[in-house]
């Protein structure tokens, strides 16, 4: 191995925690440093990249397939490499963020893969970063259980033939980590969350018979997939594994990157294990990138946009396509719902919402699906048991069927929903909701049964946003109600005043709430759209 370099990095700002010289050892600050060095430039000019493109789309208001990738595309040649015995079968996946608790009970869950998660389902704080490597470090030398200070249930480990694999997702390159700077330069969160992960866990993973297996979250394109493959390539050399240790799975969550799927598998293939199907960041990035494209690219109500609309099924036929022609998995769309304890009726709708969404995903051919909650696994499991049998993934079903043309990626206009009063006031609720929960540290947060992420925050801003500017009109109470930011401020006002009702002086008071309103409408009515909420959300983020 490399000896470590003489300049560590330098921790900035942070309160000192338990156990955090396990993680952040000489040697683990000189290979995060090492790949700042070498690749930070790099991810610099891919964002720089990122706005060019998003002002061209600006100016014309549509997307093509590249033509100068159009060889890749066309060589039927090339495939990814084969799976890894422990990716192979990956038919449910569950999702969530990686505290002490919810790392025993996802991996105790019975899913075949656990998505570690250390991006939208995770609050950057310090706090979260270093003990979330402690909490995975722990969870692969069985040196992990946890005890409920409420209910005084304890947690611990199934036997390691139960548990499911660790796929560890960093945050997105547009983020930084304000606590770790060399010569004064904040390093990528990526840079951190992978860097860390993958030295002290890799030989760990391969004494287990797995491996450092990663999702990558908000490519936008194959050349942000191209910077990653070289941080693996690095990676492995700097340890000392033979190349192809390391898999990725890309979450397709971008709108560009959905023009450019063969393209990033290709970058990867050596690497790679798969593409995935999001929803709402999905959705996000086609507001954000279409914002100015006038009323053909208008959403509406967020939960109005299913996987069944048809600018949606063309993006998740061509997915699996697009996998299964180069020997990939594809993994479909979040099941968010989370039963409840106490209203039956509630569940029993849900349930069948959620089958009925499974079903279709196996049944299309995607090799497996993400679930929110341990409850859906055996639903989940059920729908691709079906479909499955006895046979790890459907990889040999090619849907040379499916045709999709550029248009039908961003047919947004094919949809007869259109946006609705009660739509804005949701949004509003669970923008502010979620906000608040992130700023106290939580990323993964119960509201009105579902389990939202920051994406959930960004969609419904973006909608608020989209609507105002595009003039849209609601109906509602016998009037129609245009989108304005002065109705955005009075549903606003009102939801605080509910949640202040709701929980009471005290507990109001003990919260964030009127800060994540302010920070919702900031980044909703601010004429300069923010690329990311995140962005000045980390900003008034302690810890």
């Amino acid at each position: 191995m490399s000896a470590p370099a003489p300049s560590p990095l330098a921790i900035v700002d942070a309160e000192p925690l338990p156990r955090q010289e396990e993680v952040l050892t000489d040697a683990a600050l000189a290979f995060v440093a090492e790949l700042h060095r070498r690749f930070t430039p790099r991810r610099d000019e891919l964002l720089a990249r990122r706005a060019e493109r998003r002002a061209e789309i600006a100016r014309t208001s549509t997307l093509d397939f590249l033509p100068e990738t159009a060889a890749i595309r066309a060589d039927d040649s090339w495939k990814v490499a084969p799976s890894p015995a422990a990716l192979d079968d990956r038919r449910v996946e569950i999702t969530g963020p990686t505290d002490r608790k919810m790392t025993i009970n996802a991996l105790n869950s019975g899913a075949k893969v656990w998505l570690a998660d250390f991006e939208d389902a995770s609050a950057p704080t310090w706090e979260n970063v270093v003990l979330g490597q402690i909490n995975l470090a722990d969870a692969f030398t069985r040196n992990i259980d946890f005890t409920d200070a409420g209910s005084g249930k304890t947690y611990a480990l199934k036997d390691d033939s139960e548990l499911a694999t660790v796929v560890m997702r960093p945050r997105g390159w547009h983020l930084n980590e304000r606590h770790l700077q060399l010569d004064g330069e904040q390093v990528p969160g990526a840079l951190v969350d992978f860097g860390l992960y993958f030295f002290h866990n890799t030989q760990r993973l391969l004494d287990l018979g797995k491996g450092p297996y990663f999702y990558l979250p908000k490519t936008e394109s194959h050349l942000e997939a191209r910077l990653w493959n070289d941080v693996f390539v690095f990676a492995q050399d700097y340890v000392g594994i033979p190349q192809g240790t390391v898999r990725a799975t890309v979450l397709i969550e971008t709108i560009t990157a959905a023009y450019e799927m063969e393209e990033i598998l290709y970058e990867l293939r050596d690497h790679a294990s798969g593409l995935n199907a999001g929803r709402w960041d999905y959705l996000f990035s086609i507001v954000k990138n279409f914002r100015d494209g006038g009323a053909k690219f208008v959403l509406p109500d967020r939960n109005a946009v299913t996987m069944t609309a048809p600018f949606m099924r063309a993006y998740t036929e061509l997915l699996v396509r697009t996998c299964h022609k180069r020997g990939a998995h594809a993994i479909g769309g979040m099941a968010a719902f989370i039963p409840s304890r106490r209203d039956e009726a509630v569940n029993k709708v849900a349930f069948e919402k959620v089958k009925a969404d499974k079903d279709r995903e196996a049944n299309d051919g995607f090799d497996g699906s993400w679930v929110a909650h341990p409850d859906l696994v055996p639903i989940a499991m059920e729908s691709f048991d079906r479909v499955l049998g006895d046979k790890p993934n459907q990889k040999d079903r090619l849907r040379e069927d499916v045709d999709v043309k550029a248009a039908d990626l961003i047919a947004v206009d094919s949809l007869e929903a259109r946006p609705t009063y009660d739509g804005l006031v949701n949004a509003v609720q669970v923008g502010i909701r979620y906000i608040e929960a992130w700023l106290r540290g939580l990323g993964a947060v119960a509201i009105f049964n579902l389990m939202e992420d920051a994406a959930t925050a960004e969609i419904s801003r973006s909608q608020i946003w989209q609507w105002i500017n595009a003039g849209v009109e609601f109906e509602h109470a016998g009037d129609t109600v245009k989108a304005t930011p002065e109705l955005a401020r009075k549903v606003a006002a009102e939801e605080l005043r509910n949640i202040r009702s709701e929980l009471g002086e005290e507990a109001f008071a003990a919260g964030h709430w009127q800060q994540a309103h302010d920070l919702l409408l900031e980044v909703a009515l601010d004429e300069n759209y923010a690329d990311f909420l995140t962005l000045p959300a980390y900003e008034q983020l302690r810890g």
